[in-house]
């Protein structure tokens, strides 16, 4: 049985634990489970690294625990680059082995028990290597960020799954719920691929240094483009794929005829209630009443219209001709038609 890790968390990010310091029992039949060859213990550099934890992160998203559980096997044999470039040669580790840590005597700030992913990785020991092992064994080379996707996101508030009903709460923003002020996050559920973890300089969560790149297409394209509209509402940066935006390009465009037709309709829908008042209310100026119009919504204009048209039909009602009458028994009734 493999020896836990030891974890330390430094400062606002770490992942790279300190004891960097060797290969442990049984971890070199777990590496050569990816390699060619048979390595030895003396030909890798082995280190210890967070994923990703269950705590809300700098864009105010978290994984689910289980999440945390999915991704520890997704990650098994996934490889670190760097900066998310993902080039073959930018290929510098692999990951060999994961396992979720719980620490129960500490809570996250939405009040669960605290959890991270953890793994193992391996780097050859080759002459081209020396300068990652160096910058990694000194701290330079500490913080990480994971590339997955997931198929479920819920808002924190309402539980609504955005990607599908997106809700109108807004990240980071607190609302009331339950008698107390709760912020609002993204609970990341499902995780349906991974794909890489790099180093980078700015992650997303603070403790596991982990920012998170999704592939919403794994749902539709609609779904995506809907993640896309709420990205843009938040004034955050979105980076597209040429397929991506065509869609939005098409989905922009339809918007915009209906937005015509919706122009037209309000415009008609102003005039009929300008003109039912001047039936109704002539002593009102129609240029006030035009006025009044161009400040109510199509709710408004539609209830208004409405009254009017009973108010209408009110004032015009006289008995018709053909109006059947009493039957009397008498000689002389009336005449009737």
């Amino acid at each position: 049985m493999l020896e836990k890790n030891k974890l330390k968390i430094i400062s606002k990010s770490l992942s790279i634990e300190d004891n960097t310091n060797g290969i442990r029992e049984g971890e070199i039949d777990l590496i050569n489970n990816f390699t060619r060859r048979k390595f030895t213990s003396e030909e890798v550099y082995v280190f210890s690294v967070i994923l990703c934890d269950n705590e809300v992160d700098r864009q105010n998203e978290r994984f689910s625990d289980d999440a945390l559980e999915k991704l520890s096997r997704l990650f098994i044999g996934k490889t670190g680059i760097m900066d998310h470039d993902v080039k073959t040669n930018n290929q510098t580790a692999r990951i060999f082995y994961t396992q979720v840590r719980t620490y129960r005597n500490k809570l996250t700030s939405a009040g669960s028990i605290y959890k991270c992913l953890t793994a193992r990785a391996y780097i050859p020991k080759t002459e081209k290597n020396k300068e990652i092992i160096t910058a990694i064994d000194s701290g330079i080379k500490k913080e990480v960020s994971i590339n997955c996707a997931v198929e479920t996101v819920k808002c924190s508030i309402c539980g609504s799954d955005i990607k599908i009903n997106p809700c109108k709460h807004i990240k980071g923003k607190t609302y009331k719920k339950d008698d107390r002020q709760i912020l609002c996050h993204y609970i990341l559920q499902n995780p349906v691929d991974a794909y890489e973890w790099s180093f980078v300089v700015v992650p997303a969560q603070r403790k596991a240094g982990v920012i998170k790149a999704f592939n919403f297409a794994e749902k539709g394209g609609e779904k995506n483009i809907m993640d896309i509209f709420k990205k843009l509402s938040l004034a955050q940066p979105v980076d597209l794929t040429t397929s991506e935006s065509g869609k939005l390009y098409q989905m922009i465009k339809s918007l915009k005829e209906k937005a015509q037709i919706g122009e037209e309709y309000f415009k008609e829908l102003k005039n009929e209630v300008v003109k039912l008042s001047t039936m109704l209310q002539p002593d009102i100026d129609p240029g006030i009443m035009t006025s009044i119009a161009e400040k109510m919504s199509i709710q408004e204009l539609k209830t208004l219209r409405d009254a009017y048209k009973k108010g209408l039909l009110k004032k015009s009602c006289v008995k018709p001709q053909l109006s059947p009458y009493p039957v009397r028994n008498s000689i002389n009734s009336e005449f009737k038609i």
